[in-house]
């Protein structure tokens, strides 16, 4: 990019580089961000349709969930990168509502971009939308509802909502999987200073396709995916005594070279039988412990298998080191890094360690522990793609649950609090006055196309839904929970029917969408110094399915 001074030509940029300045580079950052929002849009709600993303090597993806959509994209444009982000913070903070704050964030942009045609500058929304933000973020407070972990019939719902529209088809498999989501949290949750703290890392999920999604269950223990090593070892063992070493059950090697030299046959023998006897030892500390069961995460060597398979001990090595966290919790063990240390206190108890084969591969089973810190879900299903989108299902029910039990507050659901918000924020824009106040309203605005997602993904017709909601919600106080009932089609008091969200996942999908909203609408300059060839598309997304259009 060259600019004339004084007759002489200046180089700022490289030759190929594409700028876009201005009106120009906002109208394509809102026509991107708007884009993203409207390709995740018709998934939201029980009535969401499917994506089916196909990668560069055929792999298939079949899925619902916001988050993986944006990630499986491989966007190219930065403006949509942008959105993805906004996906991605909702998915690491709250775990589920990833649909939710990417069309909020498309619409704060598509309004913004209304607002900027009849000449209102970028800084006076971007200030409209702050203050909208803080006030929804009052009212969302004043119309959330105290939960505690006690109230499993509250919690089950909202594990089921968010579930939604994931592969779990039936009732009876949305209401087995609430259970045992609920249960799992339950049960790993930890008061700390009068709160609860839920960690859902200690709650493992494991999968394997075959069965049904009915056979999906929770184990008050730990999935090993690896096998015995030795097929001399018991298979079961009841009231089990577990020990978990961090070092490898083998003769190491020195750590500097070192030439051992043998010159007779008698003296290999010997060097030989040291060896043979070294593991002996190793093998006899873990049976003068009392354990019945040894969970290594590094190697065991053969003839230490042996003595082991001799004594009637089960052993399982090169276990993960997330794994064996996971057993410490569950067990009560306490991880030996030597055996030197490893006495019978350090041993853990489960009343069942068993190895099963499932869809043909082995897996060790750690049942039946005494009140654990960490538990397993281990998701079935039909095929494959089932399994894997039934696992994102319970993925979400956790971080919905989990933010539910942390937070302690939750809200009506099916677009109700939404509306809610939008209502008090239209008549809070009046009072604010100025150019402000239409930059307010177009927030409050933007929060509308959730209840009207739901209701164009029902079949339902989404300006009367608009409209009614809107004269139920102005009707009544603050906090109503008339919202879009998507199973019957109609608009009616959601609350009535159990529809029911996490206060957490509205107020970080608000906040969220709003700081990408205010970082895009900043932005009035595009430079791409990527060449020609590797240029930055200049209003579609790059990749296959060309560009990507606005609805």
């Amino acid at each position: 990019m060259a600019k004339q001074m004084s007759g002489e030509q200046m180089y700022v940029l490289p030759e190929g580089a594409q700028r876009i300045l201005g009106r120009d580079a906002m109208r394509i950052n809102i026509a991107i961000g708007y884009a993203v929002a409207n390709i995740v849009k018709t998934t939201l709600g029980p009535k969401g349709m499917d994506k089916m993303l196909v990668s560069d090597l055929g792999d298939i993806v079949i899925t619902n969930d916001g988050a993986t959509i944006l990630d499986e994209m491989n966007v190219d444009h930065p403006a949509a990168k942008l959105m993805v982000e906004v996906a991605k913070t909702q998915d690491k903070e709250v775990g589920d509502g990833t649909t939710t704050s990417v069309v909020i964030g498309g619409n704060l942009l598509k309004n913004a971009g209304t607002l900027l045609e009849q000449g209102i500058h970028p800084t006076t929304i971007i200030k409209g939308y702050e203050v909208a933000e803080q006030e929804a973020m009052k009212i969302l407070e004043r119309i959330s509802k105290d939960v505690t972990p006690e109230d499993a019939k509250t919690l089950n719902r909202i594990a089921m909502i968010s579930m939604g529209s994931k592969g779990v088809g039936s009732e009876e498999e949305k209401t087995k999987i609430a259970n045992i989501v609920v249960t799992a949290l339950k049960q790993v949750a930890e008061k700390r200073d009068g709160k609860y703290v839920v960690d859902s890392d200690f709650i493992q999920i494991e999968k394997k396709a075959g069965g049904d999604v009915l056979d999906t269950e929770l184990i008050n223990g730990i999935i090993v995916d690896k096998e015995i090593v030795h097929a001399g070892m018991p298979k079961t063992i009841k009231a089990a005594k577990i020990a978990l070493i961090d070092s490898a059950l083998e003769i190491e090697k020195t750590e500097t070279d070192a030439k051992i030299e043998i010159t007779s046959p008698e003296q290999m023998e010997s060097f030989l039988k040291q060896e043979e006897k070294m593991l002996k030892e190793m093998v006899g500390k873990i049976q003068r412990s009392g354990a019945t069961a040894v969970f290594c995460q590094k190697g065991i060597d053969d003839l230490a298998q042996h003595y082991l398979a001799k004594m009637k001990i089960m052993a399982v090595r090169r276990v993960k080191k997330s794994d064996m966290e996971k057993l410490a919790r569950a067990t009560g063990a306490k991880v030996a890094s030597s055996l030197d240390d490893l006495n019978e206190s350090d041993l853990g108890n489960a009343g069942l360690v068993e190895e099963k084969k499932v869809g043909g591969e082995a897996m060790v089973f750690v049942r039946e522990c005494k009140d654990p810190k960490s538990v397993s879900i281990f998701v079935r299903g039909g095929t494959e793609h089932v399994v894997s989108e039934v696992e994102r299902a319970v993925k979400d029910a956790i971080g919905a649950v989990g933010a539910t039990i942390e937070y302690g507050k939750y809200v009506v659901g099916g677009g109700s609090a939404e509306m809610a918000i939008s209502s008090a924020l239209q008549d809070y824009a009046i009072k604010v006055g100025g150019r402000e106040q239409l930059a307010i309203q177009a927030f409050a605005e933007a929060l509308e196309a959730i209840p009207k997602a739901l209701a164009e993904n029902a079949g339902m017709d989404a300006i009367d839904t608009l409209v009614t909601l809107r004269t139920r919600h102005k009707a009544s106080k603050e906090g109503n929970s008339y919202g879009v009932d998507v199973l019957r089609g109609r608009v009616d008091d959601v609350e009535k029917i159990g529809v029911l969200e996490p206060a957490k996942v509205k107020k970080q999908a608000i906040s969220s969408a709003t700081e990408t909203a205010r970082l895009i609408l900043r932005i009035d300059d595009i430079i791409s110094s990527r060449g020609k060839s590797g240029g930055m598309p200049p209003g579609g997304m790059g990749g296959p399915g060309g560009e990507m259009g606005m609805d």
